[in-house]
């Protein structure tokens, strides 16, 4: 599984990267062409445009295809395709990925074992994470979901400062679930 992730990742970016046009792959008849050293050279054939390039020993990359005419530019394509990679990565890293912290409760739970759970659920949310909070109900205590309803919605009423309701109370086999996430300011 983690496998076929990392290839269709891989894949990605091969595919972002290697949908620039390169060398004889260019057929446009005019190109507006800029050096390596980012000067524009002006529109000319695509041709000429790929024998100065060849005369610097570098490639010619299409990297505006919808610009009329298409720009191009004279660049070493290896070293391109590298930088464009280690963008993406970079790009990758800064994502903010939120996770889901579970926070289980009983039916029966004491006021400061309800706080403790609370000051937890502030501290994940302050984080950035949504928190799911769970009622677990075991045998006879099914008959009386209510009580897992009163103590989630107490749970919500006393975080609402910093929180809103994503998912409401809602029985899910034998637990009553609710979603907590961080207030936007």
């Amino acid at each position: 599984m983690l496998l076929t992730i990392f290839t269709f990742i891989q894949d990605m970016e091969v595919s972002i990267i290697s949908d620039l046009m390169i060398n004889e792959q260019i057929r446009d008849r005019e190109v507006r062409l800029i050096s390596e050293t980012g000067e524009q050279l002006g529109v000319m054939s695509a041709k000429d445009a790929m024998k100065i390039a060849r005369e610097a020993n570098l490639d010619l990359v299409k990297v505006a295809p919808q610009a009329k005419p298409p720009v191009c530019k004279i660049i070493d394509y290896g070293k391109y395709r590298y930088e464009m990679a280690r963008k993406e990565k970079e790009a990758r890293k800064k994502q903010k990925i939120i996770d889901v912290k579970e926070i289980r409760l009983s039916p029966n739970i004491d006021v400061n074992d309800l706080n403790t759970k609370m000051n937890h659920a502030r501290k994940f949310l302050k984080g950035g994470d949504k928190v799911k909070v769970s009622v677990r109900f075991r045998g006879r205590e099914l008959a009386h979901t209510a009580s897992g309803k009163v103590i989630l919605d107490d749970f919500a009423e006393k975080l609402s400062d910093i929180a809103v309701i994503d998912k409401p109370a809602k029985l899910e086999g034998r637990s009553m679930v609710m979603i907590l996430s961080q207030k936007r300011s």
